[in-house]
Order: C-alpha cells, then sequence, then structure tokens
C-alpha cells in the first residue's frame, strides 16, 4: 500500500488577500471556507471554533468582504482542507445590497464551478476584488456591463476562450463590418440569421487585443477596466452568448443565483 507524502514541518501562510466563496458546517463548532486568495488560488480550510458566540472568526468570515487571512498547510500533501490561524477584515467598503448582493453570490458561484482548487489567478483575483468594490458603491447603471467584463476575464483566466481573432474552425479572417457569435461548441464564427447578439469583426479583435496583445501585460489600466471599457457598449448584446457559454462550461443549465435572481423578479 503506497504512504502518503508529509511536509517535514507545517508551513504556514501569512496575510494572504482573501475572500470567502462559500461555508458550510464541518461540526457542531467549526466551518469548511472556500476562499479564493490572490497568490494561491481557490482553497479549503477550517475555520475551528468559527460558529461560537465568542469566536474572533464570526463577524469577520463574511462573503464579498476583503480579508487577510493567516492559515498553515495540512502536514500530508495529498490534503486538500488546511487550518485557518487568523483572519482580519481588511476594509474598503461596505456589504453590497439588493441586486448588487445577488450579483456578487452570482460572481461567487462562477468562481466555485470554474477555478480550480489551488490554481493560482493573481490578474483574476485583482478583476474579482475590483468588480466586488463596484458592487458595494451601489452603481446600479454599471451593474450588467460589469457582470459582463467580469465573465469576459473569469473565461480568459479559467482558458475556456478560443483565439478572438479569427473564426475558430476553419481559421478564416475576421471582416471588420461582418457579425461574429461565440458559441460553445464551434467557438467564433459567422452570425447566421437566427442568431443573437452578433458583433463586428472589428471588435472582437479588439478584445483579442486586450488579453493577448503586446501591451497586455504593460498596460496601467486593470483588466477588468479594460474589458468594461469594450464591452460596456455592448453588454446587451454579450448577453446571451455569454450565458450559453458558462452553463456550458459549469454543466448546468441554470446557476442558482441565476434562477434566484428569476424567482425574485417573479413575485
Amino acid at each position: 500500500m503506497a504512504s502518503k507524502t508529509s511536509r517535514s514541518k507545517i508551513q504556514r501562510v501569512t496575510d494572504e488577500p482573501a475572500f470567502v466563496l462559500h461555508h458550510y458546517d464541518w461540526s457542531e463548532s467549526s466551518l469548511i471556507l472556500d476562499v479564493f486568495t490572490r497568490h494561491h488560488g481557490r482553497l479549503a480550510l477550517v475555520a475551528k471554533g468559527a460558529k461560537k458566540p465568542t469566536s474572533q472568526f464570526r463577524p469577520v468570515l463574511l462573503p464579498l468582504q476583503p480579508l487577510s487571512l493567516t492559515y498553515s498547510l495540512s502536514p500530508d500533501e495529498n490534503a486538500e482542507i488546511h487550518t485557518l490561524k487568523g483572519a482580519e477584515w481588511v476594509g474598503g467598503h461596505i456589504m453590497p445590497t439588493g441586486d448588487s448582493l445577488l450579483s456578487g453570490y452570482y460572481l461567487n458561484e462562477l468562481l466555485l464551478r470554474l477555478v480550480a482548487r489551488e490554481d493560482a489567478h493573481p490578474a483574476l483575483f485583482d478583476a474579482y476584488a475590483g468588480a466586488v468594490r463596484v458592487l458595494a458603491s451601489e452603481h446600479g447603471e454599471a451593474l450588467q456591463p460589469l457582470l459582463r467584463a467580469f465573465e469576459w476575464v473569469l473565461l480568459f483566466e479559467a482558458g475556456l476562450l478560443p483565439a478572438l481573432d479569427h473564426e475558430t474552425v476553419n481559421l478564416a479572417p475576421m471582416q471588420d463590418d461582418r457579425l461574429y457569435v461565440l458559441t460553445p461548441e464551434t467557438g467564433l464564427r459567422a452570425a447566421g440569421e437566427s442568431d443573437r447578439g452578433g458583433l463586428p469583426g472589428r471588435w472582437w479583435r479588439q478584445l483579442h487585443a486586450i488579453f493577448h496583445g503586446e501591451s497586455a501585460q504593460a498596460e496601467p489600466l486593470p483588466l477588468l477596466s479594460r474589458v468594461l471599457g469594450v464591452s460596456a457598449e455592448v453588454a446587451s448584446e454579450l448577453k446571451v452568448q455569454l450565458r450559453w457559454l458558462l452553463h456550458y462550461h459549469c454543466g448546468a443549465r441554470t446557476l442558482r443565483t441565476r434562477q434566484l435572481m428569476q424567482d425574485l423578479q417573479n413575485l
């Protein structure tokens, strides 16, 4: 029987920027947290005693709030759950409310479904932190463009976007004024009469340049802001395409948070 590998000594990670995405009960007094960290990706942490009324964790471990975490890695290198040792609220904004709160939970669900454990995505973390700040600022008019921009960044960081400067199947160059759509099965292709939300070739190439152009890494403006800048005017056209693409990769016809939004709108 193969023996499990072990770390020679318990390692500790300190002052790690993080957000709580989800939590569930581990025992009568403790929680398992699913957190998204900047340098180590998505992690599972056990917060011992967090449910006790006297726990210092209780008022801090809230979703959509920027945190600084300290945790120790399990001595078993095959273990997926580590131990939370400290948590501090970084501050900077209040908890989103209303539609913004539901939108924040929607972003959390996307991260839980599409980002693998312990796979670092600093640019995606920064985009998420930026999106949460906007949600907390109650800029309702920016909500839909913001969600579309974050969806683009997430799909790119998760490796789920094809090249956007040519058609996917036949590698044909795109024409500036011809409409193209992005589909889960065939990637980017010329729009047909029955397609919804097609966008001109010049727009797709502009988005491609943000992710892959020579200035993509050198550009000082955050990635989310750059994507938002080219997506804001066409957010409604993108909504249907991105929904199909996300549901396809999430393996769900309807995400839980999206269904909740729809149910509330129908009340």
